[in-house]
């Protein structure tokens, strides 16, 4: 897991969309969000879960290793960028690739579209627009330390199974203490917490 990264906690979304509406802002793609707020049962249930990219580390960014055209780049601390304009041929490669959803293909640009951890700030040392305004803290971004003295005794996820394979990201996720399944990005029930069996 990387030093300071983001900490996703669903337990603390409201659904506000104050992430998204900052992620505008960002001045890498002022005007489209990157951060996708999805409601896991619309209608029935107020329960929405921010989704960012969770920049994998290993197996290092699928999105990345399916482009084509060598338009999506990982920075040398980790940050997997969205797709570079002047090589991006939309192929749509990266958004089946990722198995937490995160890509979007804009379909007039014909361009990839996705977190990059706010990297116009985050290599500077500031906070991504999105946790900078989340009011719960859903959106958390520091070190597991700071995280940890925040909320003492909460638990992370860094590695997620899907099938057979195991993915590591850069971005965690908390885990409530108290329940042993809860739904990742994809809607899939975790089966297995940073290598632990938890069916």
């Amino acid at each position: 897991m990387m030093g300071k990264t983001i900490f996703i906690d669903p337990g603390r979304c409201i659904g506000c969309q104050a992430c998204v509406s900052a992620c505008r802002e960002c001045d890498s793609h002022r005007g489209k969000s990157m951060i996708h707020l999805d409601y896991t049962d619309p209608g029935q249930s107020v329960a929405s879960l921010p989704s960012v990219c969770m920049h994998c580390e290993d197996p290092v960014a699928p999105c990345a290793e399916v482009c084509p055209a060598d338009a999506i780049l990982i920075t040398a601390d980790g940050v997997v960028q969205q797709a570079d304009e002047s090589r991006c041929i939309g192929c749509s490669n990266c958004v089946n690739a990722c198995p937490f959803g995160v890509p979007k293909i804009d379909l007039q640009a014909k361009l990839q579209m996705k977190c990059n951890l706010c990297y116009d700030r985050t290599a500077y040392g500031l906070a991504p627009m999105c946790a900078t305004v989340c009011p719960t803290g859903a959106l958390f971004y520091g070190t597991l330390e700071e995280l940890q003295a925040e909320r003492p005794g909460v638990q992370v996820a860094d590695s997620f199974t899907f099938g057979d394979v195991v993915v590591s990201t850069g971005v965690a996720m908390v885990v409530p203490a108290d329940k042993v399944q809860w739904p990742v990005p994809g809607g899939l029930p975790v089966v297995e917490v940073n290598g632990v069996d938890v069916r």
